[in-house]
């Protein structure tokens, strides 16, 4: 049985039946499919705005029957906020989409835009959800019709990348399934709203719950790109169409912090340890990012380690509201800020990379030197979205990274005479270098594209010559999501406030105890050492170390300074998981097997011991195995059988586990 408010169904399924629709419509029609399409994602987000007013009352939606569980939705003031956000992203996005794979004649329109609509689906889903069974169900869909985004071009490189994405996506949705069996074993419910009740009167040992939150920590850890499982993510996003690359990092990506939200605001509330743990995860990330984003010379990927870096100061923020317990209010307010101004930033900067790529073809820093000369439209449009991403004053980046150091600084004070406080010095310290990493990488892409010449004096001329490199109403909703970021920067007491005040209850946030000052000299300086750590690292690193003179040029030329052997995924996750843990598995499985010729050859000195006519089993000279030359598999040895063997035996693991928990083994 239903009940509720039937426009949250809407949201999230809407887009579904839509999806199927646009490719039905696609067959007859390519502009009729575009068109729909458009009207679809205005459609999505005009009911995510009719929701608004009500964000402030109850306002939910029960499917009782549904896959036992149930499917639970909620619009309250923090999910109003992500699906108006999935929304808005969502119609900027296809609009350019139309132009984009014109451009580029791309194959397989139809495919990719009803994949869209479904992951827009899911995504609603998992933004509107209050059970974590919901959040759940709809969190693996999203990963897999994302998949199709990522994989769309089909290249060697794209569908090796995808690989990685899928792979991830599917360890660690199955490790958030285990640790949501154990979380539900234990505490007795998976309800949002009941979760901190629940633990608190489960009598539960804080160790398992606290083993079963980093289970689930696991899968949303992977969507995020939080470090150490983040090696998917520099692959993926630069593989993806840009129109998806904005999907990925703009919106997706927070369904990962979403968990995140979760899990420290409403199952472990205050935990101190648990802050600690994140903070640490999140600063790590942050830095790796800043260190990826200087070193590379392509474009796209410096974007993609611009995200993780950004994520990591969320993932910041999400873990020093725990460590601050009840003085949490900065924490909470610039993590839930610092989340929406990334997704508003990175839209705009991927739209760009778009614009780009529709002209030139190739991201190369070296290809692309030069392209935005004489291009004000997308020089504003770019310039906006890096003072924003970099947090300078007046922009919505700096308000959000200020509550984040603020309150860092806050529980210095707190834990002044204890041995906390130097260790959050330093987290201090490296927040601030990992902002000034920020500038540098930013400064780069902005001096490469709008700055400099290429190399190529032809090239150059015409790129000059290109003024007709987008269409007018790409244009619009490019300089529209730029000219966004300054106006919730210049009035933060207006704007993010008012934001932050509707949303902040989800984390158990409240108002400040005293009021902000964003643009005290003490904030303002704060900012100034990381973006003077910037221009300086930018200058050192960038134009003495990156720019170099190749064989045979006059002329200095952008170089990928990240060393290949650091390449975590190559080098230490495919090993483990193809090669260490398979050999590891199939030698246990050869024994086990080879115990029956044991048994056999024992049986055989005993009992027939001394007879002429005794009986002589065949004994297996394969330890255990079968001859595949003389037994082949009929089943071929694919992703997909691959992937439903692994599900089979992780299902059966699951299973015992669920069952030793009901019939009460300890």
């Amino acid at each position: 049985m239903a009940e509720g408010n039937f426009l949250l169904l809407f949201l999230v399924f809407f887009p579904f039946a839509a999806g199927l629709a646009s490719y039905l419509v696609g067959r007859g029609s390519k502009i009729g499919r575009d068109a729909f399409i458009i009207i679809v994602t205005a459609i999505e987000l005009a009911v995510a705005i009719v929701l608004i007013p009500g964000a402030s009352d109850t306002n939910d939606f029960h499917w009782h029957a549904f896959a036992g569980l149930g499917l639970h939705f909620r619009a309250d003031g923090f999910r109003t906020m992500m699906a108006l956000l999935a929304g808005f992203i969502w119609f900027f996005t296809t609009v350019i989409s139309r132009e984009y794979f014109n451009k580029l004649e791309s194959r397989n329109r139809n495919r990719y835009y009803m994949f869209m609509l479904w992951t827009l689906g899911a995504t609603m889903g998992i933004f509107l959800s209050t059970h974590l069974y919901t959040t759940f169900i709809f969190f693996e869909v999203m990963s897999f019709t994302s998949y199709v985004l990522v994989i769309h071009n089909e290249t060697k490189e794209v569908i090796n990348a995808a690989k990685s994405y899928v792979g991830f996506a599917v360890f660690g949705g199955l490790a958030t399934l285990m640790g949501l069996f154990l979380l539900q074993a234990r505490v007795g419910t998976l309800e949002m709203d009941h979760m901190i009740d629940a633990v608190a009167n489960s009598g539960a040992s804080d160790a398992m719950v606290m083993w079963a939150c980093s289970l689930v920590l696991v899968g949303f850890g992977v969507k995020a790109g939080m470090f150490p499982l983040h090696t998917w993510l520099p692959q993926s996003y630069p593989a993806a169409p840009e129109p998806g690359t904005a999907l990925l990092s703009a919106i997706l990506s927070k369904a990962g912090i979403f968990g995140m939200f979760v899990i420290t605001g409403q199952i472990l509330l205050h935990c101190h340890s648990w802050g600690v743990a994140l903070t640490l995860f999140g600063i790590a990330t942050a830095l790796l990012g800043g260190i990826m984003g200087i070193l590379s010379d392509n474009f796209k990927r410096t974007l993609a380690c611009s995200s993780m870096s950004q994520i990591g100061f969320i993932i910041v923020g999400i873990g020093m509201q725990a460590v601050l317990g009840h003085h949490n209010a900065l924490a909470v307010r610039g993590s839930i800020l610092h989340m929406m101004n990334h997704s508003l930033i990175k839209l705009a900067l991927f739209m760009v990379a778009a614009v780009i790529f529709m002209n030139v073809k190739s991201f190369n820093l070296n290809d692309i030197r030069g392209f935005g000369r004489k291009k004000p439209a997308l020089m504003f449009t770019a310039g906006f979205a890096i003072l924003g991403v970099i947090g300078v004053p007046l922009w919505n980046g700096y308000v959000s990274k200020t509550l984040i150091h603020e309150s860092i600084v806050e529980y210095i004070e707190m834990a002044e005479h204890t041995g906390w406080a130097a260790g959050f010095k330093s987290i201090e310290v490296l927040f601030i270098i990992a902002g000034g990493m920020t500038c540098c990488y930013m400064l780069k892409l902005f001096f490469a594209v709008f700055v400099e010449k290429n190399n190529d004096p032809a090239k150059q001329a015409e790129f000059d010559a290109n003024k007709h490199y987008m269409s007018k109403p790409v244009t619009a909703i490019l300089i529209i999501s730029a000219a966004i970021l300054p106006f919730i920067g210049a009035v933060p007491n207006f704007s993010a406030d008012g934001i932050a005040d509707l949303t902040q209850g989800f984390l158990h946030g409240h108002s400040p105890e005293h009021a902000v000052h964003y643009f005290s000299w003490v904030n303002i300086f704060g900012t100034l050492k990381s973006l003077m750590g910037g221009v300086a690292a930018y200058l050192i690193i960038v134009r003495l170390g990156m720019l170099r003179r190749k064989a045979g040029e006059t002329k200095r030329s952008y170089v990928n300074a990240w060393p290949a052997a650091l390449d975590l995924e190559k080098y230490v996750y495919r090993p483990a998981l193809l090669t260490v843990l398979p050999f590891i598995g199939a030698f246990f499985a050869r024994c086990a097997g080879s115990l029956v010729d044991w048994f056999t050859a024992l049986y055989r000195k005993i009992i027939f011991f001394g007879r002429k006519d005794r009986f002589s089993p065949p004994l297996n000279n394969e330890f255990g195995t079968f001859n595949e030359e003389e037994k082949p598999s009929r089943i071929p040895q694919g992703l997909s059988y691959s992937l439903i063997m692994f599900g089979a035996g992780v299902v059966a693991v699951i299973y015992f586990i669920v069952i030793s928990f009901i019939s009460g083994w300890r």
